[in-house]
């Protein structure tokens, strides 16, 4: 008996329905979205929390960590622009991250959430960790392509974006009827 090819990635009905197959393709990126909402918003409190993180010059600031990385980083002059302000960047990466982490652990606005965990995730690799060898020593290239998925697929379920999505389509047909 031949088998047809499915072209659908999730069922028009939330429940679903289904074999195994269909309701793992439906939750794929749950786990994805868990890990990196939970870590993002530890890595932005745990940043928060450390007061030596938060200083220009000091062992464990962000301001040491950023004249180390300098020379060896692909963009010398976005380091030399955090070292501008040190602590105000590593405000900024902190707060970012806690942003990022909340709204895809919600699922709110979940594109642009993973939009900008893939940026900081960017900026760090081409600065922090561009100098890893090998490569795949260094995480945030990891990050960079553990956010695609989200940007391009957003969170079609168990999310905020999902609610307010089915809502906005509830009103839509309600309007339709009278």
């Amino acid at each position: 008996m031949a088998h047809g090819m499915r072209t659908d990635a999730y069922p028009s009905s939330p429940g679903g329905g289904g074999d195994w197959r269909d309701h793992a393709t439906r939750y794929a990126l749950l786990p994805l979205r868990i890990f990196l909402g939970v870590t993002f918003i530890y890595a932005g409190l745990d940043k928060l929390t450390d007061s030596a993180f938060m200083k220009d010059a000091g062992a464990g600031s962000v301001g040491d960590m950023m004249r180390t990385v300098r020379d060896s980083s692909a963009l010398p002059s976005l380091v030399d622009l955090a070292l501008k302000s040190p602590a105000g960047f590593g405000y900024a990466i902190a707060l970012g991250e806690l942003a990022v982490g909340i709204g895809t652990l919600l699922g709110l606005l979940t594109r642009l959430a993973a939009l900008g965990g893939a940026l900081i995730s960017l900026s760090l690799w081409l600065t922090v960790s561009w100098a890893s060898d090998p490569y795949y020593y260094g995480n945030d290239l990891a990050y960079l392509m553990a956010w695609t998925p989200l940007v391009l697929a957003g969170a079609p379920l168990l999310s905020l974006d999902a609610a307010l999505r089915s809502r906005r389509r509830q009103r839509a047909g309600a309007g339709h009827r009278g």
